[in-house]
């Protein structure tokens, strides 16, 4: 495999530092992955060059590689293009390949006897047929929503004249429905209620809202209180469904968002788009990007509106990717005016992509099982620090002493966002003193000698981390980043430095500092660290030191020296259970006779039979 990667950078070293499209082959010359480069001979040659480096999707990729072809293009566009079109011939394994099952939408009105309002992928035999619409989930909102509006059961259970009744679910006792099946809602209540959920459906709120406030009148006219107040209440719901509605509107008419995140073996893709307006659709997409979802990007923006004629004249993205102006051209050819690409800082347009982005970690949050705020802040982490992959497995470290003395270092883990502590580690620094800079990079040498030892193995030390966080500043890490170089890993380190009340202040890379605080997720995560590390190394240093303080305090006694002292402990744990123990116990010891056993008991005897811990 060495000697065939050797071939393929030797190959890629020769190409031209001119714009095209490079595909790569597998040992049966099936087309695996198809990408474009501004600079043919760059790109490809990244790909066989220090492969340890890459991320495992890219690694696999590129262990699949047995060779590859490319064709010169006339400009970026061009190979954009190109590109587009034989992914679209090939399927390549490794590319983003996206189904398009886009289609007409339905709400359906069944014609039973209590009629059902459903939500439709195809126009339904029997009953009533409303649409079609382009998107699902205008389809799906509207009827959920209209349901809630009028009291409409949501659950999948048949009504019908003399049926018998049931206790209603927690839906009735939240107001949702107004329980058909326990009869607290007549045949002709529903009946109502069915078509003003129809009337909300196809024509709106305003016009419902219009009816009803009517109806509401004349039945406080006819002194109908009850009904005039039922009236009132749907009122209410319709102009709360109003209000949510409001919230994902915007004054741009025509515009799309894309967030992405990437998933521990996957990444996700969401969509807001917005027309007249209003959230019209939103759509979500799985994929095995090769190199990550933000590296992904461009393809996957290039892939979706290969399937859309629909165009945006705003798209809305989380980073600008390097050929944005590619991008553009792209997007404004294939929809016959110009579409724009920005990155919004502020203002509704950043609320919106907030939005958008809240929605992708929640995808990824539910498909790995882990919370939302979790999901987050390891993206935005990612994103901060410019990592390559999601950190799902973060190693740091903590030095602590007295002066000096009883110098240890404390490494917890963090995986998937949560204390691994399965994995935790304590480090005795050995020859160092009071010198943080040196037992930081003492500590970090052992860490990887032992994952030299223990490569691949299930062992903790058997894996690298994603991300390694030093509890100290520039010092920390100018001590450490030449020893992880000189072992030839790539392994993202950065320190955490604390402010004058000891807290979180920021994170701090070769570049400087990176300031954390204004972003919620990630400070909350990066403060958690911190202390979990803090509190770690501290505990263990006690430990430490409390243990040769008592170890010294044995040495006072006559004919007890280190090694003895060392077995008392160990033995009965502490102090006080040495000094209550009887002559007989001590005796037993490893190392101990009668005589230094007579020794230690009247030594505490002396002095009440107790000693105070330290």
């Amino acid at each position: 495999m060495e000697t065939k990667i050797k071939t393929l950078r030797k190959k890629s070293l020769n190409l031209p530092l001119l714009p095209g499209v490079y595909i790569m082959k597998d040992a049966n010359g099936t087309i695996i992955y198809i990408g474009k480069a501004k600079a043919l001979k760059n790109r490809v040659s990244q790909y066989f060059t220090n492969i340890v480096r890459h991320t495992e999707k890219v690694r696999q990729m590129v262990l699949h590689v047995d060779d590859f072809e490319y064709i010169i293009c006339g400009s970026e566009f061009e190979a954009l293009i190109l590109e587009n079109s034989l992914i679209k011939q090939n399927q390549p394994k490794y590319n983003i390949l996206l189904k398009d099952d886009k289609g007409f939408h339905y709400v359906h009105v069944s014609d039973e006897e209590y009629p059902k309002i459903t939500a439709e992928k195809q126009e339904k035999s029997g009953g009533k047929n409303i649409g079609p619409y382009n998107s699902n989930y205008i389809v799906s909102a509207a009827v959920e929503e209209a349901k809630k509006a009028f009291g409409l059961p949501l659950c999948k259970k048949t009504f019908h004249t003399g049926m018998k009744k049931t206790r209603p679910c927690l839906n009735h006792f939240i107001g949702l429905c107004r329980a058909p099946c326990a009869g607290k809602m007549s045949k002709s209540e529903y009946l109502e209620a069915t078509e003003n959920a129809i009337d909300l459906i196809k024509h709106g709120a305003d016009d419902i809202v219009e009816k009803l406030r009517r109806q509401m009148n004349e039945a406080a006219d006819r002194l109908e209180f009850e009904k005039a107040a039922y009236l009132r209440d749907r009122i209410n719901a319709v102009g709360k469904i109003s209000e949510r509605q409001k919230v994902i509107m915007t004054d741009r008419e025509n515009m799309d968002i894309i967030a992405c995140i990437d998933g521990a073996n996957f990444s996700c893709f969401e969509v807001f788009r917005f027309r007249d307006g209003r959230l019209s659709e939103r759509e979500h997409f799985f994929t095995d990007a090769v190199e990550g979802a933000q590296n992904s990007l461009s393809e996957f923006i290039t892939r979706y509106y290969t399937m859309r004629e629909d165009m945006p004249k705003l798209l809305l993205l989380p980073i600008r990717p390097d050929d944005a102006d590619t991008l553009e051209q792209y997007l404004s050819q294939k929809a016959e005016r110009k579409v724009s690409i920005t990155v919004p800082q502020r203002g509704e347009l950043k609320r919106l992509a907030d939005m958008c982005r809240t929605n992708c970690a929640e995808r990824v949050a539910q498909k790995e099982g882990s919370t939302i705020r979790t999901t987050s802040a390891l993206d935005e982490l990612k994103t901060m620090l410019s990592l390559e992959k999601v950190p799902e497995y973060i190693e740091s470290y903590d030095i602590s002493h007295t002066s000096g003395e009883d110098s240890v270092a404390g490494m917890i883990v963090f995986k998937d966002g949560k204390p691994y502590k399965s994995a935790y580690k304590k480090f005795a620094i050995k020859g160092i003193g009071n010198d943080d800079y040196a037992s930081m990079a003492q500590v970090i040498t052992r860490r990887l000698n032992e994952y030299k030892k223990h490569e691949n193995d299930d062992d903790s030390f058997g894996r690298l981390p994603d991300l390694i966080l030093l509890d100290g500043g520039a010092g920390q890490l100018a001590a450490v980043l030449p020893v992880i170089a000189s072992f030839g890993v790539n392994v993202p380190t950065f320190g955490m430095v604390k402010d004058s009340h000891h807290r979180t202040r920021a994170i701090v890379g070769i570049d400087g500092e990176i300031q954390i605080k204004a972003t919620r997720s990630v400070f909350t995560l990066v403060s958690s660290i911190q202390d979990e590390v803090h509190r770690f190394s501290v505990g263990y240093h006690h430990q430490k030191h409390k243990k040769r303080t008592l170890a010294l305090s044995l040495n006072q006694i006559d004919g007890i020296g280190k090694t003895r002292a060392a077995a008392l402990l160990k033995e009965f744990g502490d102090i006080n259970k040495i000094a209550t123990a009887e002559v007989s116990a001590l005796e037993k010891v490893q190392g101990m006779n009668k005589k230094s056993a007579e020794a230690v008991y009247k030594f505490y005897h002396d002095f009440g039979g107790k000693s105070d811990e330290m």
